[in-house]
């Protein structure tokens, strides 16, 4: 359970409110691209080929990082513009390129009017959407990585939250490289090293929700060996390769083969480390063997734990145009609901040994049934 399954009271929580179209039983190979780099900072999304009309609008605020992270952004647009093709809705972009801007384009939105639902992207987004909900009580607005309270703990009416158990994903991509890292293992032009078993784990800003996935992935690995080592770094930022890169070079030339990074576009010079130093890596939030823009790395990422923020963005706008808005909601997603998945890379996953899948499934299946807890801080 999160922290915040405990702060809810007499208002609805949803566990399974997002039809996630996820393979659902183990981790798995992919059947989805993930984001597809985006679009610029104030674009609106008017395509031509939407099999529905609606008059429905939405004003997209994505999390600082901006579009083209083939990651937690650009799943976001991906499930905005699969609601323009499916749904026939519009939207509008815009791209904060600080958290100070965030609260000022959140309300730039809702003084115009001009849109049914505002989908604010990411934890960054809570305090000003807490202020803006409430100024603005007939506005909806959609929430992923947070929850929208007011002081006294109750949910904001107008606010529809969507929180994703990414501890739980991290312990699988974790239960992974524990299980590698012990074997002699190669594939495409990377390799194990031998007599070495050490991770990594390179996290975006030093913040409560990416510490979750680093304590979800050191659980993973522990669950595999207890005597497998998790070297840890924090890059400050979600928008800088280079750090990243600078973050798994040294972890790669202090004895680790693995690296899973939780840091946005950042992540990418992770994987150009990988390819450097003839390791791997792991990705996150969407499938990045395949994404456009790291599918180049595709030879060294083992698997990606995928976070559906695609189909949360897609959901609520649904519920919108359906009359079906669910304001005061939590929608709590994880691996019982294919809100979180960890898929195979499309290069590497037929290369990894079925007895290390097998082990896997037996994890995620006692994820789901609760029989493994998975922390989320790392101190549990």
């Amino acid at each position: 359970m999160t922290k915040i399954d405990k702060q809810r009271r007499k208002l609805m929580v949803t566990g399974g409110a997002v039809g996630v179209a996820g393979l659902a039983g183990c981790i798995s190979s992919p059947n989805d691209g993930g984001g597809d780099g985006g679009n610029d900072g104030t674009d609106d999304g008017n395509g031509d080929d939407s099999s529905a009309e609606s008059d429905v609008s939405v004003g997209m605020v994505y999390a600082t990082g901006g579009l083209g992270d083939n990651s937690f952004n650009d799943m976001a647009h991906t499930g905005i513009q699969q609601a323009e093709q499916e749904l026939g809705v519009s939207y509008k972009n815009v791209e904060p390129s600080s958290p100070s801007d965030v609260e000022g384009q959140q309300r730039r939105f809702a003084q115009s009017q001009n849109h049914n639902l505002i989908c604010c992207i990411g934890f960054v987004q809570t305090s000003g959407l807490v202020s803006n909900a409430q100024q603005f009580p007939d506005q909806n607005f959609m929430l992923v990585d947070s929850v929208a309270e007011k002081e006294n703990g109750d949910l904001i009416q107008n606010v529809s939250n969507y929180v994703f158990k990414e501890h739980q994903g991290s312990f699988q991509v974790g239960h992974l490289a524990g299980l590698l890292t012990q074997q002699e293992f190669s594939a495409a032009d990377s390799a194990t090293k031998s007599g070495e078993t050490v991770v990594g784990f390179v996290g975006g800003e030093e913040v409560p929700l990416i510490k979750k996935f680093e304590a979800g992935y050191k659980a993973g690995v522990a669950h595999a060996s207890e005597d497998v080592e998790v070297r840890t770094a924090y890059a400050g930022a979600f928008n800088d390769p280079v750090a990243g890169k600078e973050a798994a070079v040294s972890m790669y030339e202090d004895g680790a083969d693995i690296v899973y990074h939780a840091a946005g576009g950042t992540g990418t010079g992770v994987f150009e480390a990988a390819q450097q130093k003839g390791l791997f890596a792991i990705g996150v939030d969407s499938d990045q063997s395949k994404a456009e823009g790291t599918a180049q790395f595709s030879n060294v990422i083992l698997a990606s734990m995928v976070k559906h923020v695609n189909e949360a963005v897609f959901q609520a706008t649904k519920n919108v145009v359906d009359g079906n808005f669910k304001g005061g909601s939590v929608n709590n997603l994880g691996l019982e609901t294919n809100g979180i998945e960890a898929v195979y890379g499309a290069d590497l996953g037929s290369e990894i040994p079925d007895d290390v899948k097998s082990k896997l499934e037996e994890s995620r299946k006692a994820i789901v049934d609760g029989d493994i807890e998975v922390p989320t801080t790392v101190d549990e």
